[in-house]
Protein backbone atom coordinates (compact mmCIF):
# COMPACT_ATOMS: atom_id res chain seq x y z
CA UNK A 1 0.00 0.00 0.00
CA UNK A 2 1.28 3.45 -0.92
CA UNK A 3 2.31 5.74 1.88
CA UNK A 4 0.25 8.94 1.96
CA UNK A 5 1.93 12.30 2.52
CA UNK A 6 0.17 15.64 2.92
CA UNK A 7 2.20 18.68 1.86
CA UNK A 8 1.11 22.14 3.04
CA UNK A 9 2.83 25.25 1.65
CA UNK A 10 1.64 28.56 0.20
CA UNK A 11 4.34 28.44 -2.50
CA UNK A 12 2.75 26.75 -5.52
CA UNK A 13 6.15 26.06 -7.08
CA UNK A 14 7.13 24.02 -4.03
CA UNK A 15 3.78 22.21 -4.01
CA UNK A 16 4.21 21.27 -7.66
CA UNK A 17 7.88 20.30 -7.66
CA UNK A 18 7.89 18.42 -4.34
CA UNK A 19 4.65 16.57 -5.03
CA UNK A 20 5.99 15.45 -8.41
CA UNK A 21 9.22 14.23 -6.80
CA UNK A 22 7.31 12.34 -4.10
CA UNK A 23 4.88 10.78 -6.57
CA UNK A 24 7.84 9.65 -8.68
CA UNK A 25 9.08 7.80 -5.57
CA UNK A 26 5.75 6.01 -5.23
CA UNK A 27 4.06 8.15 -2.58
CA UNK A 28 0.42 9.21 -2.64
CA UNK A 29 0.51 13.00 -2.22
CA UNK A 30 -2.19 15.52 -1.37
CA UNK A 31 -1.38 19.26 -1.30
CA UNK A 32 -2.86 22.32 0.38
CA UNK A 33 -1.80 25.97 0.11
CA UNK A 34 -2.80 27.30 3.54
CA UNK A 35 -2.65 26.05 7.10
CA UNK A 36 -6.37 25.88 7.84
CA UNK A 37 -7.26 23.73 4.85
CA UNK A 38 -4.08 21.71 5.39
CA UNK A 39 -5.06 20.85 8.97
CA UNK A 40 -8.52 19.81 7.81
CA UNK A 41 -6.97 17.63 5.13
CA UNK A 42 -4.62 15.97 7.61
CA UNK A 43 -7.35 15.24 10.15
CA UNK A 44 -9.69 13.90 7.47
CA UNK A 45 -7.16 12.11 5.27
CA UNK A 46 -5.12 10.46 8.06
CA UNK A 47 -1.80 10.48 6.15
CA UNK A 48 1.36 8.66 7.15
CA UNK A 49 3.30 11.95 7.28
CA UNK A 50 2.78 15.70 7.02
CA UNK A 51 5.20 18.26 5.60
CA UNK A 52 4.40 21.79 6.75
CA UNK A 53 5.66 25.21 5.80
CA UNK A 54 5.94 27.51 8.82
CA UNK A 55 4.91 30.83 7.26
CA UNK A 56 1.42 30.36 5.77
CA UNK A 57 -1.84 32.33 5.52
CA UNK A 58 -4.95 31.61 7.64
CA UNK A 59 -2.99 29.37 10.03
CA UNK A 60 0.79 29.04 10.28
CA UNK A 61 2.65 25.75 10.56
CA UNK A 62 3.26 26.12 14.29
CA UNK A 63 -0.48 26.40 14.96
CA UNK A 64 -1.24 23.51 12.63
CA UNK A 65 1.26 21.33 14.49
CA UNK A 66 -0.12 22.38 17.87
CA UNK A 67 -3.66 21.36 16.92
CA UNK A 68 -2.46 18.20 15.19
CA UNK A 69 -0.53 17.00 18.23
CA UNK A 70 -3.73 17.06 20.29
CA UNK A 71 -4.85 13.91 18.50
CA UNK A 72 -2.03 12.56 16.31
CA UNK A 73 1.63 11.61 16.53
CA UNK A 74 2.30 11.17 12.81
CA UNK A 75 5.78 12.28 11.71
CA UNK A 76 5.95 15.96 10.79
CA UNK A 77 8.70 17.74 8.87
CA UNK A 78 8.85 21.53 8.83
CA UNK A 79 9.95 23.55 5.83
CA UNK A 80 11.58 26.74 7.13
CA UNK A 81 13.54 29.73 5.90
CA UNK A 82 17.04 30.53 7.09
CA UNK A 83 15.62 33.34 9.24
CA UNK A 84 13.16 31.10 11.10
CA UNK A 85 15.53 29.81 13.80
CA UNK A 86 13.14 30.71 16.63
CA UNK A 87 10.24 29.01 14.85
CA UNK A 88 12.39 25.94 14.21
CA UNK A 89 13.12 25.56 17.91
CA UNK A 90 9.49 26.19 18.88
CA UNK A 91 8.33 23.65 16.32
CA UNK A 92 10.73 20.98 17.55
CA UNK A 93 9.71 21.57 21.14
CA UNK A 94 6.07 21.18 20.17
CA UNK A 95 6.59 17.85 18.47
CA UNK A 96 7.94 18.24 14.95
CA UNK A 97 10.26 15.38 14.04
CA UNK A 98 12.57 17.30 11.74
CA UNK A 99 12.97 20.47 9.72
CA UNK A 100 14.57 21.36 6.41
CA UNK A 101 15.74 24.87 5.53
CA UNK A 102 14.72 26.47 2.23
CA UNK A 103 16.07 26.31 -0.40
CA UNK A 104 16.48 22.58 0.06
CA UNK A 105 17.60 19.57 -1.90
CA UNK A 106 14.69 17.33 -2.87
CA UNK A 107 17.03 14.37 -2.50
CA UNK A 108 17.69 15.34 1.12
CA UNK A 109 13.97 15.76 1.77
CA UNK A 110 13.30 12.30 0.33
CA UNK A 111 15.97 10.77 2.57
CA UNK A 112 14.46 12.40 5.66
CA UNK A 113 11.00 11.22 4.66
CA UNK A 114 12.15 7.64 4.12
CA UNK A 115 14.03 7.54 7.43
CA UNK A 116 11.04 8.81 9.41
CA UNK A 117 8.52 6.54 7.67
CA UNK A 118 10.76 3.52 8.08
CA UNK A 119 11.15 4.37 11.74
CA UNK A 120 7.40 4.73 12.13
CA UNK A 121 6.90 1.30 10.54
CA UNK A 122 9.38 -0.23 12.95
CA UNK A 123 7.68 1.31 15.96
CA UNK A 124 4.20 0.36 14.75
CA UNK A 125 5.25 -3.14 13.68
CA UNK A 126 3.64 -2.40 10.31
CA UNK A 127 6.10 -4.54 8.37
CA UNK A 128 5.70 -8.20 9.21
CA UNK A 129 9.38 -9.02 9.23
CA UNK A 130 10.14 -6.02 11.40
CA UNK A 131 7.28 -6.81 13.73
CA UNK A 132 8.53 -10.37 14.16
CA UNK A 133 12.04 -9.16 14.81
CA UNK A 134 11.11 -6.39 17.23
CA UNK A 135 8.04 -7.70 19.01
CA UNK A 136 9.92 -8.91 22.08
CA UNK A 137 12.26 -5.94 22.39
CA UNK A 138 11.41 -4.15 25.61
CA UNK A 139 13.44 -2.23 28.13
CA UNK A 140 12.56 -2.05 31.83
CA UNK A 141 14.81 0.07 33.99
CA UNK A 142 13.45 1.36 37.27
CA UNK A 143 10.28 3.32 36.56
CA UNK A 144 10.96 3.46 32.80
CA UNK A 145 9.40 0.97 30.40
CA UNK A 146 9.88 0.93 26.61
CA UNK A 147 8.14 -1.44 24.19
CA UNK A 148 9.26 -1.19 20.55
CA UNK A 149 6.41 -3.28 19.13
CA UNK A 150 3.83 -0.78 20.38
CA UNK A 151 5.99 2.35 20.34
CA UNK A 152 5.08 2.57 24.01
CA UNK A 153 6.92 4.49 26.70
CA UNK A 154 5.69 4.62 30.28
CA UNK A 155 7.06 6.25 33.42
CA UNK A 156 5.77 4.98 36.76
CA UNK A 157 3.03 3.20 34.85
CA UNK A 158 1.83 6.34 33.07
CA UNK A 159 2.15 6.64 29.26
CA UNK A 160 4.55 9.25 27.91
CA UNK A 161 3.42 10.39 24.46
CA UNK A 162 6.65 10.51 22.44
CA UNK A 163 7.29 11.08 18.74
CA UNK A 164 9.36 8.47 16.92
CA UNK A 165 12.51 10.58 17.18
CA UNK A 166 11.95 11.24 20.89
CA UNK A 167 11.34 7.54 21.55
CA UNK A 168 14.60 6.56 19.86
CA UNK A 169 16.56 9.21 21.76
CA UNK A 170 15.19 7.96 25.08
CA UNK A 171 15.92 4.37 24.08
CA UNK A 172 19.48 5.16 23.00
CA UNK A 173 20.15 6.64 26.43
CA UNK A 174 18.23 4.09 28.50
CA UNK A 175 19.79 0.96 26.99
CA UNK A 176 23.08 1.89 28.70
CA UNK A 177 22.35 3.78 31.93
CA UNK A 178 25.31 5.79 33.16
CA UNK A 179 26.97 5.70 29.75
CA UNK A 180 27.47 9.09 28.10
CA UNK A 181 26.20 9.58 24.54
CA UNK A 182 27.58 12.54 22.65
CA UNK A 183 25.34 14.41 20.25
CA UNK A 184 26.75 12.72 17.16
CA UNK A 185 25.96 9.30 18.62
CA UNK A 186 22.42 10.37 19.46
CA UNK A 187 21.95 11.75 15.95
CA UNK A 188 23.11 8.45 14.44
CA UNK A 189 20.74 6.50 16.70
CA UNK A 190 17.71 8.69 16.02
CA UNK A 191 18.25 9.84 12.44
CA UNK A 192 20.69 7.44 10.79
CA UNK A 193 24.31 7.87 9.85
CA UNK A 194 23.76 9.64 6.53
CA UNK A 195 21.43 12.39 7.74
CA UNK A 196 22.79 15.77 8.82
CA UNK A 197 21.19 17.23 11.94
CA UNK A 198 22.80 20.00 13.96
CA UNK A 199 23.39 19.87 17.71
CA UNK A 200 20.64 22.40 18.42
CA UNK A 201 18.04 19.98 17.07
CA UNK A 202 19.14 17.24 19.48
CA UNK A 203 19.13 19.68 22.40
CA UNK A 204 15.58 20.79 21.51
CA UNK A 205 14.39 17.19 21.36
CA UNK A 206 15.92 16.40 24.77
CA UNK A 207 14.34 19.48 26.35
CA UNK A 208 10.96 18.47 25.00
CA UNK A 209 11.39 14.88 26.23
CA UNK A 210 12.19 16.11 29.74
CA UNK A 211 9.12 18.34 29.69
CA UNK A 212 6.88 15.40 28.76
CA UNK A 213 8.26 13.25 31.58
CA UNK A 214 7.90 16.14 34.05
CA UNK A 215 4.22 16.45 33.18
CA UNK A 216 3.88 13.02 34.76
CA UNK A 217 6.52 13.35 37.45
CA UNK A 218 7.72 16.82 38.41
CA UNK A 219 10.79 15.25 40.07
CA UNK A 220 11.95 13.47 36.89
CA UNK A 221 15.72 13.96 36.58
CA UNK A 222 16.99 10.81 34.84
CA UNK A 223 18.26 12.45 31.64
CA UNK A 224 21.40 14.34 32.59
CA UNK A 225 23.33 16.92 30.57
CA UNK A 226 27.10 16.80 30.63
CA UNK A 227 27.97 20.20 29.26
CA UNK A 228 30.34 20.08 26.31
CA UNK A 229 30.07 16.28 26.16
CA UNK A 230 26.51 15.02 25.72
CA UNK A 231 23.77 13.27 27.67
CA UNK A 232 23.30 10.16 29.78
CA UNK A 233 20.49 8.31 31.50
CA UNK A 234 21.25 8.42 35.21
CA UNK A 235 21.73 5.09 36.93
CA UNK A 236 19.41 3.99 39.74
Amino acid sequence: MKKKIILVDDDRNILTSVSMALEAEGFDVETFNDGESGLGGILKGKPDMAILDIKMPRMDGIEVLSKLRETSQIPVIFLTSKDDEIDQVIGLRMGADDYITKPFSQRLLLERIKVLLRRQDIMNGAESEVKEEKSDETIKYGDLYLDDSRHLCTWKGQPVNLTVTEYLLVKSLAIRPGHVRNRDQLIDMAYGENIYVDDRTVDSHIKRVRKKFKKIDDDFDRIETLYGIGYRYREE
